[in-house]
């Protein structure tokens, strides 16, 4: 039997919950590191050993980056912290939004995006990070402004084939994407509407909350924006509208099913200022078409009025054929599927507002 290891990242500390019978039933430890914020985590299971990585804010401390390589058991930071500025640049680390592995032909490299919009690379498995001074240099960033939830870049997407492509997406700023290891980065938004800015297409600027491909297809991209869900067919340089099926055209988060080309989850709330689901109904939803059409997923799921929203990394999939799919919420519930959204079961509850998921499966002892 397999195990699965999800990583519940919470506004008080993380938790872990573990399955050792193919995602049937789930044992939870934590809190760890209580009392910090985890807005980012990640489960590296490269090169057949598990490394558990945390972006953890601690209001004495700061933002940390801790890594565990024993399931949780103990915890490691980097002195002086992981990810920080360069000296000299006038810019401090205010979180870490997203921790991202690059696939597994890049042995050590994860990456890391911050508030201030800004991308860092490690290549030592995340103890240490440098700055990638292309994107930080970039002519637009000054124009970046923060959204909601602060200037965050928290989507990073490597390509599963070329080491040199990387996609990032920030709220406010938008996508932008490299193809010379980031050196250079272009916006690539044509396409992505954005009322509360000038013209009908700007080049960048947009609200992005969250953007996810398929490994199988990689130049195929789905987008949830403040206001639109959108699909690219060609790398980003052009975004359609796949909202027709949803309930709402607001969302934080986009989960791609590694397994289906295609197939991507979704978790509607009403509107910036409704940040309730809609019809006060627990729903996530999922297109096996790429956005033609929509299937409300709710077996399992609260039938009670329900308004416990998920946040941009709230709901993640785990690297399973069938695909186990999970996501929290702010009301510190946290549900998972291993049949992709047939069925679901709660695995958590009464926890700190959930802030961040992640799942795996965990490579079988040598």
């Amino acid at each position: 039997m397999s195990s699965a290891l999800v990583a519940i990242g919470t506004a008080k500390g993380l938790f872990l919950a573990r399955s050792d019978d193919d995602r049937r039933s789930w044992s939870l430890t934590g809190p760890h590191f209580g009392m910090s914020e985890v807005y980012s985590a990640a489960i590296d299971t490269r090169g057949g050993r598990t490394r558990i990585l945390a972006g953890a804010m601690s209001w004495h401390w700061g933002p940390m980056v801790v890594r565990s390589d024993d399931l949780g058991a103990t915890w490691v930071d980097t002195e002086r912290g992981a990810v920080r500025f360069p000296e000299g640049t006038d810019a401090a680390v205010a979180r870490v939004w997203q921790l991202a592995p690059a696939p597994a032909d890049q042995p050590g490299v994860v990456y890391a995006g911050v508030e201030p919009s800004a991308l860092f690379r490690s290549t030592d498995g995340g103890e240490t990070f440098s700055l990638v001074e292309g994107l930080w240099n970039h002519p637009h960033r000054k124009e970046w402004q923060p959204g909601g939830g602060g200037q965050a870049l928290h989507t990073v997407l490597p390509h599963p084939t070329h080491p040199d492509r990387v996609l990032v997406a920030m709220s406010t700023g938008g996508v932008y994407r490299t193809t010379d290891g980031g050196e250079s980065w272009s916006p690539a938004n044509r396409g992505i509407e954005a009322d509360f800015l000038p013209g009908d297409e700007p080049e960048f600027g947009q609200c992005v909350h969250k953007v996810a491909r398929n490994p199988q297809r990689p130049e195929q991209l789905f987008a949830q924006n403040h206001g639109g869900v959108y699909r690219s067919d060609d790398g980003g340089d052009r975004w359609v509208s796949i909202v027709e099926g949803l309930p709402a055209d607001f969302g934080f988060p986009m989960v791609a099913d590694p397994n289906v080309p295609g197939s991507v989850f979704v978790f509607p709330i009403v509107s910036g200022e409704e940040r309730f689901p809609p019809e006060r109904k627990c729903r996530v939803y999922r297109t096996d078409d790429a956005g033609a059409t929509w299937s409300a997923l709710t077996n399992g799921l609260p039938a009670d009025p329900h308004y416990g929203a998920v946040l941009r990394d709230g709901m993640c999939a785990d690297d399973a054929d069938p695909v186990g799919v999970y996501f929290g919420n702010r009301n510190g519930e946290v549900y998972a599927t291993a049949d992709r959204g047939e069925s679901w079961q709660q695995i958590a509850a009464h926890l700190p507002p959930v802030l961040c998921v992640k799942a795996a499966v965990l490579p079988e002892p040598a």
